[in-house]
C-alpha cells in the first residue's frame, strides 16, 4: 500500500541549502544561495540563521556559512560509510600510538580546517579539539597541507580574498612568503607550524588525497614544543610521509 504523505516546502528547501553548501569549495553567502537555488532570499535567511543556531552551520566573520559543527558530528557517527575516515582511523590510531601525541584528520573549507576525525593521546598532556570544529582562516598545519593541493592561480585568489591574521609573533603574514610556503608544501609533501597559531605549540601535518579534486584533506600531530625536540620531529615526519604514501595510493586508484 502506497505511504501518501504531503511534503515539507522546507525540508526540502534545507537539504537543498545542505547539499549546495556540501557542493561548494567556498562558503557560501545567503545572496549567494538564493541565486544558486533560486530560493526566495528571506527564506533562505531563515533557514540559514536557523541551521547555524543548531551548529549544524557555521556562520564565518566574512558573513558566509560553511558546514558546522553538528553537521560533521553526525557525519562522523555516521563514519563506517565514510570511505576517507574508514580508511584513515587505523592509520590516527597508528601516529598516535608511535608519536605519544593526538592526532586529527580533516577537511577544507574556503582557507579554513574542519576536523572530522581525530585520536587522543593516552597519557601526559592531552592536546584535545571536538569533532567539528573550524580552524580559524589559515590557522596551523592541517590547512597549509590542504591548500597546498590546490593549483597555484587558487592558491593565489583565496589570499586575495581574505586577510592573514597575527596569531603569534611567529606567524607569517605576508601572503608572498605564505603562497611560497605552500608551495614548498606542495613540492616536500610536509606542513609546518612552529608555534605560528599557538605559542609553545607545534603542528606537522601531510596532504592526504581524497579520490576527489573538490575534497582537500589533511593528518595532522600536535604537542607542546617541549614535547617535540628536533630529534623527534624528524622521526614524526618520516613517519606522516610513509603513512600518506599509504593513503595516497589506495585513493589514488579510486580516481
Amino acid at each position: 500500500m502506497e505511504n501518501k504523505f504531503k511534503k515539507v516546502p522546507a525540508i526540502e528547501k534545507c537539504f537543498k541549502i545542505l547539499e549546495a553548501l556540501a557542493k561548494s569549495e567556498e562558503p557560501l553567502g545567503i545572496s549567494d544561495i538564493s541565486k544558486k537555488l533560486g530560493i526566495n532570499k528571506s527564506t533562505v535567511y531563515n533557514i540559514i540563521y536557523t541551521l547555524a543556531a543548531l551548529h549544524v552551520l557555521n556562520c564565518l566573520p566574512s558573513g558566509r556559512f560553511s558546514l558546522g559543527t553538528l553537521f560533521y558530528t553526525l557525519a562522523n557517527m555516521a563514519s563506517r560509510k565514510s570511505n576517507l575516515i574508514q580508511l584513515a582511523h587505523p592509520y590516527l590510531e597508528f601516529i598516535k600510538n608511535e608519536s605519544g601525541l593526538s592526532v586529527f584528520l580533516g577537511v577544507r573549507s574556503g582557507a579554513q580546517a574542519i576536523l572530522v576525525d581525530k585520536v587522543e593521546a593516552d597519557h601526559g598532556i592531552k592536546l584535545s579539539s571536538d569533532i567539528g570544529l573550524t580552524m580559524p582562516p589559515f590557522a596551523g598545519a592541517g590547512i597549509k597541507a590542504m591548500l597546498s593541493q590546490l593549483s597555484e592561480d587558487k592558491i593565489e585568489e583565496l589570499l586575495e580574498k581574505t586577510e592573514l591574521r597575527k596569531y603569534t609573533e611567529k606567524t607569517i603574514i605576508d601572503k608572498d612568503k605564505f603562497k611560497s610556503e605552500l608551495l614548498r608544501i606542495k613540492k616536500e609533501g610536509i606542513a609546518y607550524d612552529f608555534e605560528e597559531y599557538i605559542e609553545g605549540m607545534i603542528g606537522l601535518s601531510v596532504p592526504i588525497e581524497t579520490g576527489s579534486k573538490n575534497v582537500q584533506s589533511a593528518i595532522w600531530v600536535v604537542g607542546l614544543k617541549s614535547q617535540l625536540p628536533n630529534e623527534k620531529i624528524d622521526e614524526i615526519v618520516k613517519m606522516l610521509l610513509s603513512v600518506a604514501k599509504e593513503i595516497n595510493a589506495v585513493n589514488t586508484q579510486k580516481v
